[in-house]
């Protein structure tokens, strides 16, 4: 998730922390977090909490722990009438002692989305009603720069490409059920984009997105993340035949359950495309007339939230 557009930002507070969250959590809302760690730290903790009562201790509805001992670990939890619940850990470690870091919580519907440095970094299901959670907690050997609060439409709205199946904007439509077919209201051409929001099967083995002419067996652009392998396949059908794969790249950008944002943007002789905000690669054409190209399929194991052209 990028953590551009905040509308809420608080400066250099000082740990420990203990604020009212002004955003009402719900899905869309974002926290962004900037700061560094200590250079002698062993753990810092940010807390989403249900007030900020000391005696007897408010609820913590998500409690995110970074500790440093060994080879560190992120232990995640929730705080319940003063009993801590089962621990969640993760032993992919974001965080260094004296370097700064960017953390960015993303609330879904079912739970807190995390990445941190650009990179997805764990989810965590919601166990307490985020209707109650309205104070953010941060203490530990942290120094925070900016707190940052921004919101994002994530679920189900209006079409921008008209489906296939139905061609008004029905609530029907809205389901964008898979596998999904779409076409775009203009043709493609360079300038144009297009933006696919999702959510990863918990289970998953693999999606795909593609772009093509409508009534032809013909993809100019397929897009096929294979999650069980960590290879992100790109390539193009043309006369019956699928071309040469591409599948070089830095790092492997989705994972099981996560929610994302895919942006492709169309320029003369390539397509760029990004996820959650990051520039991820690019793709040359190979089917060149792009004017015939006007629909989108969606297939595989995701949850389709949403699909825009512009």
């Amino acid at each position: 998730m990028s953590g551009d557009g905040l509308h809420r930002t608080i400066l250099d507070p000082i740990i420990p922390y203990v604020g009212t969250i002004f955003e009402r959590l719900e899905p869309g809302a974002m926290v962004v977090i900037h700061g560094s760690v200590a250079h002698n730290a062993d753990r810092f903790q940010i807390d989403f909490q249900c007030g900020s009562s000391q005696n007897p201790r408010s609820d913590v509805a998500f409690h995110f722990n970074p500790r440093f001992r060994g080879s560190g670990v992120i232990v995640c939890n929730t705080l319940q009438n003063e009993r801590w619940g089962w621990e969640e850990k993760t032993y992919q470690m974001p965080f260094r002692k004296g370097t700064p870091f960017e953390v960015i919580f993303l609330v879904l519907h079912n739970k807190f989305q995390v990445s941190s440095n650009g990179k997805h970094l764990l989810t965590y299901k919601h166990r307490i009603n985020l209707e109650k959670v309205d104070t953010l907690g941060i203490y530990g050997m942290v120094t925070i720069n900016q707190i940052g609060f921004a919101h994002q439409a994530i679920q189900p709205t209006s079409l921008a490409l008209t489906s296939m199946n139905s061609i008004q904007a029905s609530q029907d439509s809205l389901n964008f059920k898979i596998p999904y077919t779409g076409n775009l209201l203009n043709a493609l051409s360079p300038g144009r984009t297009v933006v696919v929001k999702g959510e990863i099967s918990k289970n998953a083995k693999s999606f795909s997105i593609n772009l093509k002419p409508s009534g032809s067996s013909d993809i100019a652009l397929h897009l096929n993340p294979r999650v069980n392998e960590k290879v992100f396949v790109r390539n193009t059908y043309l006369y019956d035949s699928w071309g040469e794969e591409e599948r070089q790249l830095h790092e492997f950008p989705f994972f099981p359950d996560m929610y994302f944002e895919l942006l492709i943007y169309c320029e003369a002789h390539q397509y760029r495309v990004a996820v959650n905000g990051h520039h991820l690669l690019e793709y040359k054409h190979r089917f060149q007339d792009l004017a015939k190209i006007n629909e989108l399929t969606v297939h595989g194991d995701i949850q389709l939230y949403d699909v825009r052209a512009w």
